[in-house]
């Protein structure tokens, strides 16, 4: 880990961030200097990219969330 504790949720976005200006920039390669073909092949290059890292299960992200009954919830019975 390259960041502290704190910021541990700022690294894969930095990597994302970094791996997508890569693709645009092979993208906008592709459709030599044109807008349009270069925004098409930056989308198709993106998603065999991104399909690929969620195929091979790269790049998941985890949470878990806990939960603590509030002080001034009403009681609940059993049945």
């Amino acid at each position: 880990m390259l960041l502290p504790v704190q910021y541990a949720w700022f690294e894969p976005v930095l990597i994302a961030a970094i791996v997508v200006f890569i693709i645009d920039l092979v993208g906008n390669w592709i459709g030599f200097g044109n807008r349009v073909l270069g925004a098409l092949m930056s989308a198709i290059v993106f998603a065999l990219v991104f399909g690929a890292l969620v195929y091979f299960g790269y790049g998941s992200v985890s949470m878990s969330v806990t939960t603590t009954p509030s002080a001034t919830a009403p009681a609940q019975t059993q049945k």
